[in-house]
């Protein structure tokens, strides 16, 4: 794309750039109309890029091959003995009543040459891990390739829709009891947050506990729906469901707070949100930031990040959970990572 900034999603493709947007500063951006990518990071800050030209097309072809980290470059923000810890930490609050279940993560880092081109990379993900929610921002000075297996919300009209994952396994007859138990508690609470903007009595679980199978690991997956009250803005939608709740915690503001005190690594656009809203259509699609990388950093010192994390509960086993982060980037980092 030579450099200038584009979005694709849905095998649409969008170019030309006409305007970017804090929607934590003006909510109602949305809602005024346009095409807008968006993406939102876990810590809450939401942004709108505005294309003019949006069609349907391929993926664009990339400009070079996709150099790739080296494999032995990438680093953890937790090393396993301290991520551990950290787990036991969790079951402590657990056991003082303060929460539930929270979700806990590590990212992953590596450096990456500049000239790396993000279609490149969505290119080998979209052959070597297909996924329902593929998608790409590039915003000129950084960008994002996103391989997402989960929806975060959906919207037709006044439908919307979101689609909770919690409970991973190597394969689907490896699901622990603890797996059931955390997809209904998450499911619960995405039901309440949808409540707080849908219609009365118009939320609904279409699906619980749904096998999904993906490259190299299975998951249970929910789907809940509803129907939005007349004149609900898309401030209001963010305010009752951001960040998404699978991979917050429960109770979610509580278990916010657990993981700001816990996490040594802010996860920006990975456990965020990453898709689009086409405001004049009232549609859009928007994925969970998971399985997902993201670059960063001053040209000369680009950096690659990958985050990956487990649900913890309290009869979570410390060993299980991180192996759990590791099943999970696995197959990812070595598709993406140069020998």
């Amino acid at each position: 794309m030579d450099g200038q900034p584009w979005a694709y999603f849905g095998g649409m493709l969008a170019t030309d750039l006409v305007a970017v947007a804090d929607l934590a500063v003006d909510p109602t951006t949305l809602d005024r109309g346009g095409w807008w990518a968006v993406v939102g990071t876990f810590e809450g800050r939401l942004t709108g890029y505005r294309f003019g030209d949006v069609r349907p097309a391929p993926l664009p072809a990339a400009k070079e091959a996709w150099p790739g980290p080296d494999s032995a470059g990438w680093r953890s923000s937790l090393a396993q003995d301290r991520y551990t810890t950290l787990v036991r930490r969790i079951q402590a609050y657990i056991e003082l009543g303060e929460v539930y279940q929270v979700n806990l993560c590590r990212m992953l880092s590596a450096p990456l040459s500049d000239g790396a081109d993000p279609a490149a990379l969505a290119a080998i993900l979209d052959e070597g891990n297909p996924a329902p929610y593929q998608g790409v921002v590039h915003t000129e000075t950084d960008w994002i390739v996103c391989a997402s297996p989960e929806l975060f919300l959906c919207r037709d009209g006044d439908i919307i829709e979101s689609a909770p994952i919690k409970g991973t396994a190597p394969t689907a007859d490896t699901f622990a009891h603890k797996d059931i138990a955390e997809n209904i508690m998450i499911t619960d609470l995405v039901r309440n947050d949808l409540n707080r903007i849908c219609r009365p009595d118009s939320v609904r679980v279409l699906s619980l506990l749904e096998t999904q199978l993906h490259p190299g690991l299975a998951h249970l997956v929910s789907t809940v729906r509803g129907s939005l009250r007349p004149a609900v803005s898309w401030g209001q939608i963010f305010d009752a469901t951001f960040p998404p709740g699978s991979v917050s915690g429960a109770p979610k503001i509580r278990a916010l707070q657990v993981i700001a005190e816990l996490e040594s690594t802010p996860r920006g656009p990975y456990c965020g949100a990453i898709g689009y809203v086409d405001a004049d259509r009232h549609r859009a699609e928007l994925a969970v930031g998971i399985r997902t990388f993201f670059r960063t950093g001053d040209p000369g010192e680009r950096t690659l990040n990958f985050g990956t994390g487990a649900g913890i509960t309290y009869p979570s086993d410390p060993a299980q959970e991180w192996q759990e982060t590791e099943l999970k980037a696995a197959r990812l980092i070595a598709l993406t990572s140069r020998r």
